[in-house]
């Protein structure tokens, strides 16, 4: 399954087959919770055996980090219940359970995901208008010196008029 469609682009073209869904309408809408919970629910319906989740970790303003991170599997979490004694799990708790993490790790990483985008995006804006005030001050310098060209030869033909009189 795969969040977005810069990452659908990416693994279409070589992991096809292996692609059972994707989640194409969340960056056009505010994040929330209940939208990692619709996919923690579409992941939990999978019961896939190993899951890995794939995401942009924000380090600072201008470094990330790609960060793979597996899941819990239903099985395993089945399995730690049972080799754990400090708790106690109703058997019909378990899936709601299950989801809810699936939903805090789905949605921590949608989280950090959007950190690292909004962070991209302030970096590149401060560029191009750091790069826009370096060009207009080129071209107000080159627009300056061609005025005072021209008007310094005004001044010398007034002169080489006045002199010829």
């Amino acid at each position: 399954m795969i969040v977005g469609e810069k990452g659908q682009a990416t693994l279409r073209r070589d992991m096809s087959k292996r692609i059972s869904y994707v989640f194409l309408e969340l960056s056009k809408q505010p994040l929330t919770f209940g939208a990692a919970a619709a996919i923690a629910e579409r992941v939990a319906a999978a019961k896939a055996d190993q899951l890995t989740i794939v995401f942009n970790y924000f380090k600072s303003k201008i470094a990330f980090e790609t960060v793979r991170r597996p899941l819990l599997s239903y099985k395993a979490l089945e399995e730690s219940k049972i080799e754990s004694g400090a708790f106690e799990f109703d058997t019909d708790s378990l899936p709601s359970l299950y989801e809810f993490q699936l939903a805090n790790t789905i949605f921590s990483a949608l989280v950090e995901n959007t950190t690292v985008e909004l962070s991209s995006r302030t970096m590149a804006m401060d560029n191009a208008s750091r790069n826009a005030n370096q060009m207009i001050d080129r071209l107000q310098l080159f627009y300056n010196r061609s005025r005072q060209a021209v008007i310094t030869k005004e001044l010398i033909e007034i002169i080489s008029g006045a002199a010829a009189v």
